[in-house]
């Protein structure tokens, strides 16, 4: 059984901290879902509010029983819950140190508005060694950015599409990022991971909000600090 920290719990809900390469929900082929695990480990069953795709790790609200993940689903849906994100990305936002992406996502053919707003905390000049250049890569140098965003809505795989649509996709995200990128960046800098991570909520909880904050997983810092070590950067 795979144990998954829990930060908080009251009457109604648990916080939790979900692994990256954890599915949230069970499914064909889906073995140790997040929501049949954290049933084992608490002896009875949990209910999901929303989810974390599979690789991406962090913070996430687990209900107690149905009548509360009725409840979580709709202030969530009310945009009560705030939801704050860590992702470092290949490339950064041309120009800019803050921005709101508004372009529609695609589900199941239908496009959906979708909000994600976010800030730059730090730009690297990543420098690669001769080897990976002898294998096709066109400069000695990719830029790889430290970003904070904010969801103003809650689209499937919606930071991952926004960030790809706007030049900087996540790094270790062979969906809709950079495949060729992250196969270097994979052997050079042993990034196997999705660089995306929830580390805060704000929930409203006895008529507060209460913020909920976690550092980025250890996988983060390890590549930040051999950006740093690989380059210039600036804050």
């Amino acid at each position: 059984m795979n144990f998954v920290p829990i930060l908080y719990e009251n009457e109604d809900i648990l916080v939790i901290e979900k692994p990256s390469g954890m599915s949230s929900q069970g499914g064909h082929k889906i073995f140790h879902p997040l929501d049949e695990e954290l049933s084992k480990q608490v002896g009875y069953k949990v209910h999901l509010v929303h989810r974390l795709d599979r690789d991406t790790a962090g913070l996430m609200v687990v209900a107690k029983s149905g009548a509360a993940a009725a409840r979580w689903i709709k202030l969530i849906g009310g945009k009560q819950v705030q939801k704050e994100y860590k992702a470092v990305c290949i490339g950064a936002p041309d120009g800019k140190p803050s921005g709101i992406i508004t372009e529609p996502v695609s589900k199941g053919g239908v496009e959906k508005p979708a909000v994600t707003s976010y800030s730059v905390e730090r730009i690297f000049t990543f420098q690669w060694e001769d080897k990976a250049f002898a294998e096709g890569l066109r400069d000695f140098n990719t830029e790889i950015s430290l970003l904070h965003l904010k969801l103003g809505t809650g689209r499937m795989h919606q930071i991952r599409i926004h960030l790809a649509k706007i030049g900087c996709p996540i790094a270790g995200d062979d969906k809709y990022g950079d495949f060729k990128l992250n196969k270097y960046l994979k052997k050079a800098a042993g990034v196997r991971r999705l660089m995306l991570a929830c580390v805060r909520l704000t929930l409203p909880i006895a008529g507060k909000q209460k913020k909920f904050e976690i550092p980025v997983p250890p996988y983060f810092d390890e590549f930040l600090n051999m950006c740093v070590q690989r380059s210039g950067s600036t804050d």
